[in-house]
């Protein structure tokens, strides 16, 4: 007989997620996956300036910020027939970049890692040993064996004091823990160095954008001037800083992150035939190269790739109302014409109406509906999104940048390119994606420093910015690659107002329940058949659920003008 467990909220993600799972014979049989916050921002934007959607939609989440941004003024670009100056996509793509480099690194050291890292068992680590391993995957300067064996102390003298603070609530010692504690001491004092230099990689935010975590967007461009001898502009001491913040990160990638995570994953390729699910992969694609946005100049190609077939890339058309459709049979929602519906954004509806169990309780009605994530299909099939799905599309695509670097990294870890579908090729993948933006944010910021050199300083067109010019109606939608996948922005303008928004994002297409078909989502599908060797301390399901890097956003409190509590929105 099966026994259903619970692991609720999963933690170390943006949000509130639950998974329930039945195991049999030590092995996950069925499972749920139920987003336990709704989001409100396409109620929130109806009837506003579009020009302004940016800075709601930004906000969904305190991680994925620029690229909500950039999907949203995208979509209303899209809408309007508005080119952005190529100065002005250069710029978008460095922030971009420098998204993706700390959001990577930020999720291997320190909402993934602790899965497979053990850090008690660093505490019987030989600093020597530790060195010695160090050295030996590379040339990073802090290896010495008196670095670690200082860092050894510091960590005792934390665990010593019984105030583990982040390392508190872990499986320490779980038997499917599988690193020596040398490799365990590396990865936590590498955990440690990542949370010093992500906060500098950001910088590039806040020097085109004005800050971070929400940097500034703008409707046909970017809201900076560029200006070489002007102190009030990015200016050439800016430029010469954004380079050297790139250099740096690019060093960081190269010398910790991605030894690292191939060190790590030479202990567990067993794990290269666990969690793979879903056999279907969507990548919308990003990072224009040649100033217009022509999806066959992305760096990052778009296509799907159907029942795990290397040899082709299938074209999408996101507009096309016969391909991407949401769901929400078992989603806390209602739809005009009826739960079995799908509905293309452009024509969403957000009619929240929930009818689960009223909290606490032990377990979800999985026939019933279980989650505020909708469902999205494309053409009716699940798809997964993220790290693997872009590589994939890039690798299937015949792109030499991509073949290469997924081929070194198989050769590196001596697996087959089906150890690619998997919770490790998932990891791996980011690792993979993260040296190859690395490379394409000092292209990027060569063609900026170029086509400034070059005389060309426009960063925004005014073209179409005011409302008395535009149609009476007009549909948009603003396509990019968040971190973690596709993430796409879809606008009706009516009268000069949002009549219509709907947002479609990575954890929706991922995380999302059961179709009226009964096909799994992505997290549900990739956790058939995991082994479970503790159901008390179910460590498994997180590894393949971290993999994916959830992100469902914070929750936000309502109260009346007097500071009473009135109401609770969460959003994910």
């Amino acid at each position: 007989m099966a026994n259903r467990i619970v692991v609720d909220p999963i933690t170390r993600i943006e949000g509130h997620l639950r998974i329930e799972a039945e195991i049999k014979d030590g092995k996950i049989t069925d499972a749920w996956s139920s987003g336990t916050m709704v989001r409100g921002i396409e109620i929130i934007l109806k009837g506003r300036d579009p020009r302004d959607a940016w800075a709601f939609t930004e906000r969904v989440c305190g991680v994925c910020t620029t690229v909500h941004a950039l999907a949203s003024v995208r979509s209303v670009e899209d809408a309007l027939g508005i080119v952005v100056p190529p100065n002005a996509e250069l710029i978008r793509n460095l922030m971009f970049c420098a998204q993706y480099m700390q959001d990577h690194v930020v999720h291997f050291y320190h909402l993934h890692a602790l899965d497979w890292v053990d850090v008690v068992s660093a505490l019987s680590a030989d600093p020597d040993k530790t060195s010695a391993i160090a050295q030996s995957i590379s040339n990073y300067p802090k290896s010495s064996p008196k670095y670690f064996a200082d860092l050894k102390n510091r960590l005792k003298a934390f665990v010593d004091s019984g105030q583990l603070g982040i390392f508190a609530n872990g499986y320490w010692g779980h038997k499917a823990y599988k690193l020596p504690p040398e490799v365990n001491l590396i990865g936590v004092a590498h955990y440690l160095e990542a949370l010093e230099w992500q906060k500098e990689i950001v910088k590039v935010h806040t020097i085109f954008g004005g800050k971070n975590p929400h940097p500034n967007y703008l409707v046909g461009g970017v809201p900076c001037s560029l200006n070489l001898s002007e102190v009030n502009a990015i200016n050439t001491e800016r430029l010469a800083y954004v380079g050297k913040l790139i250099d740096d990160a690019a060093t960081f990638i190269e010398q910790v992150y991605i030894p690292d995570l191939l060190a790590i994953a030479g202990f567990y390729k067993d794990w290269g035939a666990i969690g793979g699910g879903l056999t279907n992969y969507m990548a919308y694609g990003d990072l224009p190269v040649n100033g217009v946005g022509d999806p066959k100049s992305f760096k990052f190609p778009r296509g799907i790739i159907l029942n795990r077939d290397l040899s082709k890339v299938v074209e999408l058309d996101a507009k096309n109302a016969d391909q991407i459709q949401e769901y929400i049979s078992h989603s806390y929602y209602d739809y005009s014409d009826g739960d079995n519906a799908g509905k293309h954004p452009w024509d969403g509806e957000t009619k929240l109406n929930y009818t689960g169990p009223k909290p606490p309780y032990e377990f979800i009605d999985v026939e019933k509906k279980y989650s505020w994530l909708k469902t999205p299909r494309w053409q009716g099939k699940a798809m997964e999104v993220g790290p693997l799905a872009r590589c994939l599309v890039g690798y299937a695509s015949g792109r030499k940048d991509f073949i290469d670097a997924v081929t070194g990294v198989l050769t590196a870890l001596n697996v087959p390119v089906e150890a690619l579908f998997s919770t490790l090729g998932r990891t791996a993948a980011r690792g993979i994606e993260t040296k190859l933006v690395a490379g394409w944010a000092k292209e990027f910021y060569g063609k900026l420093l170029e086509s400034i050199k070059g005389g060309d300083t426009r960063t925004f067109t005014s073209e179409k910015w005011d409302p008395d010019t535009w149609s009476a109606e007009a549909k948009g939608v603003g396509l990019t690659e968040a971190p973690r996948g596709a993430l796409a922005h879809w606008i009706v303008i009516k009268d000069k107002k949002i009549d219509n928004y709907q947002m479609v994002v990575p954890s929706t297409w991922n995380a999302s329940p059961r179709d009226a078909k009964g096909q799994r989502s992505a997290y549900e599908e990739s956790l058939i058949g995991t082994p479970i060797a503790d159901p008390e301390n179910p460590l498994e399901i997180l590894r393949t659920i971290h993999s994916f890097d959830p992100c469902i956003a914070c929750a936000v409190h309502l109260y009346d003008e007097k500071g009473t509590y009135v109401h609770q929105i969460q959003t994910f």
